[in-house]
């Protein structure tokens, strides 16, 4: 019984890929011929990095969910600086923040070996190597059909990465109303803000929670203080869920606590048993329910703008054009 559950499951995620891989000229099969061994190795790379550090995981998934918010799914995040632009790496939502340019850096170096020539957009390999970490941490269940086919940008923009990307002091209404700007719904809002379920975060992002907020249990509150006092640790990690080493529902369950580590993140269970509250319960309780609407919510975010045909390049070195 449990296989053929697990067989359903499978099922329902490919068929509800189908209407997002048609829109964007997106597919999962498009290395199969040019360069069939480059998924395999990107995931040894990526589970290698993991193996180090399990840390790292939650940053690659980091790394598309900020590229894909600043004008779509182009690697421009991965851009360096140069005399034509500033890039996004030292925007205020960015810097001190995202994290693994290095492993990207060892996946292209690996891939393109492999492939003999620059096949493989750095734009697919954070989208890879996101779907990769999720399922390494989280099991068989999130591991989605990636959609490929992406292009490299020649330009990046610090502004359009300071205006785009959602803070962690946004309200209910404010984290709508950006992934609505980006095509995104509420339950994709709920859903893609689970990836909160691996990683930490800085202080600097969750203080004014600690200290100003009263949607909050005060014994988690306390327990904060000393990770993060008033004044100073700025740099001080804390946990975004119980076990942020592993994909799970456990991210949700906080919320419903009102343990969640980020305004932003209990922003979306509010108990006034809304849409988003009731989202937020699914999840906490149906794990099945949570993998399949990650993966299908994470092909749709992976779908936003990305340069195909003949946009953008395939980058030698992802940190800078060709």
């Amino acid at each position: 019984m449990a296989s053929l559950n697990l067989q359903s499951f499978f099922v329902l995620l490919l068929l509800s890929l189908v209407a997002y891989s048609t829109c964007a000229q997106l597919t999962p099969d498009f290395y199969e011929k040019v360069c069939p061994q480059a998924l395999p190795i990107i995931r040894s790379v990526v589970q290698r990095a993991i193996h180090r550090e399990r840390r790292m995981g939650a940053s690659l998934l980091r790394l598309h969910f900020h590229d894909c918010f600043v004008n779509g799914c182009d690697g421009s995040l991965l851009l360096d600086d140069t005399p034509a632009f500033i890039g996004e790496k030292t925007a205020f939502p960015n810097i001190n923040s995202v994290r693994g340019f290095e492993v990207v850096d060892r996946i292209k170096a690996a891939v393109d070996k492999a492939c003999k020539r620059p096949v493989v957009s750095c734009a697919d390999i954070l989208a890879i190597a996101a779907r990769d970490s999720v399922s390494i941490l989280g099991g068989p269940l999130f591991h989605y059909p990636v959609l490929l086919g992406r292009r490299d940008a020649r330009m990046a923009s610090r502004d359009a990465a300071n205006t785009n990307l959602p803070p962690p002091f946004f309200n209910f209404s404010q984290l709508v109303a950006n992934f609505q700007s980006h095509g995104l719904n509420l339950k994709d809002l709920v859903v893609l803000s689970g990836g909160h379920t691996i990683g930490q975060a800085r202080c600097t992002t969750f203080r004014d929670r600690l200290y100003s907020d009263s949607n909050i249990d005060h014994s988690f509150r306390a327990s904060l203080t000393y990770t993060c006092p008033r004044i100073g640790g700025d740099d001080n990690l804390a946990p975004l869920d119980f076990t942020p080493a592993r994909v799970d529902t456990n991210y949700y369950s906080a919320l419903i606590k009102k343990k969640g580590l980020l305004h932003s993140d209990q922003e979306l269970f509010r108990g006034d048993g809304g849409k988003s509250d009731r989202l937020v319960k699914l999840y906490s309780q149906n794990v099945f329910a949570f993998a399949r609407d990650f993966g299908v919510s994470m092909v749709k975010m992976g779908n936003m703008k990305p340069l195909t045909g003949y946009e953008g390049e395939i980058r030698v070195n992802c940190r800078k054009i060709n």
